[in-house]
């Protein structure tokens, strides 16, 4: 009876987390719909685009580093993560009043950021959580959440932008969403019990040699994937779709993130790493189809995109949370964040770069990175499976 209802408030635990994700998503996942085309109505060139959106990616994960064995060492994984939620929320009502590029593209930075200091704490409270239902489950089920979220937010993006045009207004109205998600995150706190966390302090153990094997499978599709500000930037340059059409696209692409999110979760919890594997072999070709000059085309590559997206934000915590003693769970979160960051912002960068001078140099980049970390993914699910074959 215990364990049935330590295993209700997980579940209880892992959905308060998913309403709070799917606010925070709306809200800054609506402004990142549109930040491509802003920047460049405020002046700035493609490769500016891509550089601060991989620097803001790589800010947003390089500090995880910090914060995560931060989290480890004081145990006050609230206290970062309420912190983390404000810087991150409240930037981006403020690219409302932003006066040029360079400005935006300050609190652009400073949102990614925020959500640095809170990711490691965050994901390690829902770690402990999800062990009793699943960690693919339940890493699945709180990535629908948030997809739902990144999915709306585009959507009153793209409401606003067919009605007004307005940038500036869309950014505003991102503060309610914000605000609300803030209210909500106090509220689980409240929610949290001790003994949902218990199993935190069940072992002490290191990192061993496959997580970070893991590590490097990891970076290398990180370095492979584009941002969709330049996806954004290629269609507004290549005049394909209107203004309008483009937050639209976004929220097509969370739309399939959630749903892929929480069905490779389930596969994760059954076959493993070679869940992952089929999922990175799937979406490996979307830079084939969205950097072309076919609308059809771009769609396509669009939702092989989003369902990239969808493996990378459910199963690769999953696997996290797999690999690593619940002692050194936020560390290990921080390490993954801050290599998976850092090859995002080379990677990204490189992108912008060949985006100017061949979209076939682009797209051969993109497809080789991934279909290089299948062979670390490979040789890791065979030593999981022997891990586990000889344990038993």
């Amino acid at each position: 009876m215990e364990e049935k209802t330590l295993k209700k408030r997980a579940y209880r635990i892992v959905l308060l987390f998913g309403i709070v994700s799917l606010l925070a998503d709306l809200t800054y996942e609506g402004a990142r719909s549109i930040v491509g085309p802003y920047m460049s109505l405020l002046g700035a060139s493609a490769f500016a685009v891509s550089f601060i959106a991989g620097l803001g990616e790589f800010v947003g994960y390089a500090l995880r580093l910090v914060f995560g064995y931060l989290a480890d060492r004081t145990r006050l994984y609230w206290g970062i993560t309420i912190t983390g939620y404000l810087i991150n929320l409240f930037s981006v009502p403020l690219l409302a009043l932003a006066p040029s590029w360079q400005w935006a593209g300050f609190l652009l930075l400073l949102e990614r950021m925020g959500k640095s200091v809170r990711a490691p704490s965050r994901d390690a409270l829902l770690s402990f959580a999800t062990k009793r239902m699943g960690h693919g489950l339940g890493f699945g089920v709180h990535e629908f959440f948030d997809q739902i979220g990144a999915l709306s937010g585009p959507l009153l993006v793209s409401a606003v932008m067919f009605l007004t045009g307005n940038y500036r207004l869309a950014f505003a109205l991102l503060g309610v969403p914000a605000f609300m998600a803030l209210l909500t995150l106090i509220y689980t706190r409240i929610s949290y019990t001790e003994s949902v966390k218990k199993d935190a302090e069940e072992e002490r153990d290191q990192l061993k040699s496959t997580f970070f094997l893991y590590i490097l499978a990891s970076s290398l599709v990180a370095m492979g994937y584009a941002d969709f500000a330049l996806m954004a930037y290629h269609i507004k340059t290549s005049a394909l779709l209107p203004d309008g059409w483009v937050p639209l696209l976004y929220a097509a692409a969370m739309g399939v993130d959630a749903i892929f999110a929480l069905l490779f979760g389930v596969l994760f919890d059954r076959i493993g790493f070679y869940a992952l594997m089929l999922g990175v072999l799937l979406a490996s070709p979307f830079s084939l189809f969205a950097f072309s000059l076919s609308v059809p085309a771009v769609c396509i590559g669009i939702a092989l995109w989003g369902l990239g997206m969808g493996i990378q934000e459910s199963i690769m915590r999953s696997a996290i949370a797999k690999l690593t003693p619940p002692q050194a769970r936020g560390k290990a979160f921080g390490i993954f964040h801050f290599f998976y960051g850092l090859f995002w912002f080379i990677g990204s960068a490189i992108l912008g770069y060949l985006y100017q001078v061949s979209l076939a140099y682009l797209m051969t980049f993109s497809v080789l990175c991934q279909i290089i970390s299948l062979v670390p993914l490979f040789i890791l699910s065979k030593r999981v499976s022997a891990t586990y074959r000889s344990s038993g």
